[in-house]
C-alpha cells in the first residue's frame, strides 16, 4: 500500500471519529436501520437496486435510512444519527457513486437557525471555519440569472440556450443544475432556503410574503452541493399523497413504481415529532478535505 492511499484512509478513518464525537459530545444517539427492505423510499429521480429476497419476493437496498429512522422517531426515541452506505442505480461520475456514505440526523425541539448552527459546526469538521450566506430560491435565480424560477416559460427557455424541455419543473431543475449550482458557494458556504412548493419532497409547507414554499434547505460549497434538509412533514395524508404522486410521475418518464411502505405511513399516523432533518454526504466533504477534485 502506498503511503498517499495509507494517509487518505486515516484521514477518512479520523474523520468517521469526528463525526461520532460531534453527536456524542451533543446527546445524538446513533443508529443502525436496515439497508434493505421489501419496500422502497419513493423518489422520482432516484433509482434503486433490487434485490432477489427469496425466489417470489423483491427487495431494495435503500438510498436513505429516513423511513427507518423516522419509524423509531415515532416511537419516543430522540435526536438521532445514522453515518453509513447507501445506494443509488446509475450515480456515476465525479461527484457521484453507486455506493456511498451519508450522515442523516433528526433534532426534535430545534428551531431552523439551531438547526443551521450545528449543521455549520458539523461541516467545519471537513472545511474549517467558512463564512456563509443565507439566500432564497429565487434570489439564486434572480441573481445568477435574472429571472424568477416561475418565469414565462419562453423567458426560462431563453436562459436554457435553446434546449428543448417541455416540462416546467424539469426545467427549472436543468437550469438549477447547470447554470446556478456551479456557482454556489464560491469562497463561502452558501445555504439554499424557501425551495418551490413542488419541490418540496417531505418538508413541510409555509407561506412567506403571500408564497407557499417549502421548509427546505441546501448547503453548497465551492459549487458542489453538500447536503439537502428539511422541517419534516409530520401528516400522514400528506405525505401518501406525495408518494403517490412521485410514483406517477415515474410512471410517466417510463420508470418502475415502486411499493409504499405501510410501516412508514403507520409511524406518521403514530406520531412523528416536529423535527429537522437532514442527509450530508459524507464522501463529498472528504473529498474536499483531502483538496482532490473527485470523491475518494
Amino acid at each position: 500500500m502506498s503511503l498517499a492511499l495509507k494517509s487518505k484512509l486515516k484521514t477518512r478513518a479520523d474523520s468517521l471519529n469526528e463525526v461520532r464525537t460531534f453527536f456524542h459530545q451533543r446527546g445524538v444517539l446513533e443508529v443502525d436501520t436496515p439497508l434493505l427492505s421489501p419496500f422502497a423510499p419513493i423518489d422520482v429521480h432516484i433509482d434503486l437496486f433490487s434485490v432477489d429476497l427469496s425466489e417470489k419476493n423483491k427487495g431494495y437496498l435503500h438510498s436513505s435510512p429516513e423511513y427507518g429512522m423516522k419509524k423509531l422517531l415515532s416511537e419516543g426515541v430522540g435526536d438521532i444519527y445514522q453515518l453509513g452506505h447507501v445506494f443509488r442505480k446509475d450515480e456515476i461520475g465525479r461527484l457521484h457513486r453507486p455506493e456511498f456514505t451519508l450522515i442523516e440526523w433528526y433534532r426534535e425541539k430545534t428551531t431552523f437557525s439551531s438547526f443551521l448552527e450545528e449543521n455549520l459546526a458539523l461541516l467545519s469538521l471537513f472545511l474549517g471555519d467558512q463564512a456563509y450566506e443565507t439566500i432564497t430560491y429565487r434570489e439564486a435565480f434572480e441573481k445568477h440569472l435574472g429571472i424568477g424560477w416561475d418565469a414565462p416559460k419562453e423567458k426560462l427557455l431563453e436562459k436554457a440556450k435553446g434546449l428543448e424541455v417541455h416540462d416546467h419543473s424539469d426545467l427549472i431543475n436543468i437550469l438549477w443544475g447547470c447554470m446556478i449550482e456551479p456557482k454556489l458557494g464560491r469562497g463561502k458556504i452558501t445555504i439554499i432556503t424557501h425551495y418551490p412548493k413542488d419541490q418540496a419532497a417531505l418538508s413541510q409547507i409555509k407561506i412567506v410574503e403571500g408564497e407557499e414554499v417549502a421548509e427546505r434547505f441546501e448547503f453548497y460549497f465551492n459549487g458542489i452541493e453538500l447536503g439537502n434538509g428539511y422541517h419534516e412533514l409530520t401528516d400522514p395524508k400528506e405525505q401518501k399523497k406525495r408518494l403517490l404522486a412521485a410514483n406517477e410521475e415515474r410512471i410517466s418518464l417510463g420508470k418502475e413504481p415502486l411499493p409504499l411502505d405501510p410501516g412508514f405511513i403507520k409511524a406518521l399516523e403514530k406520531g412523528l415529532p416536529d423535527c429537522y432533518g437532514i442527509a450530508l454526504g459524507f464522501d463529498r466533504l472528504l473529498m474536499l478535505k483531502l483538496g482532490l477534485n473527485q470523491l475518494f
